[in-house]
């Protein structure tokens, strides 16, 4: 294995990250419903670093006004994708922002080999290297199952799920499912997962970053996995 560059996590040779206060460079990557989310709140938990989503970047720049953040605006306005060049500027930025010294964990980027590529390209520039790419495998169906059986209460704005977290009784009646949340919404946005974003698993896989992790597991039992792959002592 390539010496890392300094700064960088030890690995040792299964690619666990190993050390105290190593700096910890991560992606998380799976499908809409994979439970991202709560692994990364976990994560960010462990290691003081930030949990950097696009959906966040895009928000942050819009809000704040910024030149990125008005053409940011334009693309969103109008119902195109963001392009390339753009999203990997404001990761440029971001990354260069004081609370990612001890690392960062990347989720909603990259999404295609051409940004996964550019990041790389960024990185070198800025003299990191990533430590792993951790890959939340869900089936479709599950995902499906997952996100079809969410309702929200208009009144209070609580998330229920018809198996998993059963609303009272009394609430039912007023639950509402949200657009997101519909199986036509949900196909479409697996659909474009896996035409897109599947690209960056092999890409990942080939220069041995990928860690794959069962997601179909309880939660808990996913946040064990990854922090065993990662080599962290639980």
């Amino acid at each position: 294995m390539a010496s890392r560059q300094a700064g960088a996590a030890v690995l040792d040779q299964a690619g666990r990250l190993q050390g105290e206060g190593a700096v910890v460079r991560l992606i998380l990557l799976g499908p809409p419903g994979a439970g991202k989310g709560t692994q990364a709140a976990r994560i960010v938990q462990r290691w003081p670093i930030p949990h950097i989503s696009t959906g966040e970047m895009f928000r942050r720049a819009v809000d704040d006004d910024t030149p990125l953040g008005q053409q940011v605006r334009q693309y969103m306005e109008s119902g195109q994708l963001v392009p390339d060049e753009l999203v990997v500027q404001m990761v440029r930025r971001r990354l260069h922002e004081p609370d990612c010294a001890q690392g960062f964990l990347l989720d909603g980027f990259p999404r295609t080999r051409p940004q996964a590529e550019a990041l790389d390209q960024l990185l070198e520039e800025m003299g990191q290297r990533l430590d792993a790419v951790l890959l939340l495998e869900v089936p479709d169906e599950l995902i499906l199952e997952r996100i079809t059986g969410r309702r929200m209460d208009p009144e209070t704005g609580t998330i229920y799920h018809l198996k998993y977290n059963p609303p009272p009784p009394e609430v039912l009646p007023r639950l509402v499912q949200r657009p997101d949340d519909t199986e036509e919404t949900c196909r479409k946005r697996l659909a474009k997962y896996h035409r897109e974003t599947e690209a960056v698993i092999p890409y990942y896989e080939q220069r041995g970053l990928l860690r794959r992790i069962d997601g179909t597991r309880d939660p808990d039992q996913v946040t064990e996995q990854i922090f065993q792959v990662l080599g962290v002592p639980q």
